[in-house]
């Protein structure tokens, strides 16, 4: 009996295997206010400064510096466009520059708490990114900018902590 063809059967059905996911690390960066530019033609617009933080896991560990800002499109009232730019120091001394594209959707109610710095169950909002990471070539981390990255973000009134994982 076949199965029907379908979101986990795509890759069996072409020949081209899935790709597999594996945990690179944690980041929590801590957070200013958001600066309200106001409504644009691209919707409600915001800057929320980036002050620091700290990243954690198997494949990296480190600070957040004070050193960039997540610049936020809001088109509806429950949808966020998200672009964090900003960078990590290592615990071994070295910089990776971090250029995170993210959408954060739910309800209407449910965005508004989280602007107005307001705590918001996770399971209500979802929230997902595309880090990418950019290292020194001739350093130990230039393989960052050799693979794509995904992730997995939750906003807290202070911050926000994203949980990275490695694309194969």
């Amino acid at each position: 009996m076949s199965q029907a063809p379908g979101p986990q059967n795509a890759g069996i059905a072409s020949g081209v295997t899935p790709p597999d996911l594996s945990y690179l690390a944690t980041i929590d960066v801590d957070v200013d206010a958001p600066i309200t530019i106001g409504t644009t033609v691209d919707g409600l617009r915001k800057v929320v400064p980036i002050r620091g933080g700290r990243v954690a896991g198997p494949g990296l560990r480190g600070e957040v510096l004070d050193a960039g800002a997540d610049f936020q499109q809001y088109p509806s009232e429950t949808v966020a466009y998200l672009a964090a730019d900003y960078v990590l120091k290592t615990d071994d001394g070295h910089h990776i520059l971090v250029e995170n594209r993210a959408l954060r959707t739910g309800s209407s109610n449910d965005l508004n708490k989280l602007m107005n710095g307001e705590q918001v169950d996770p399971v209500r909002i979802y929230f997902r990114c595309v880090p990418r990471l950019s290292a020194d070539q001739s350093g130990p981390y230039a393989w960052l900018s050799d693979v794509l990255f995904i992730g997995s973000g939750v906003r807290s009134p202070n911050g926000v902590r994203i949980d990275i994982f490695q694309v194969h």
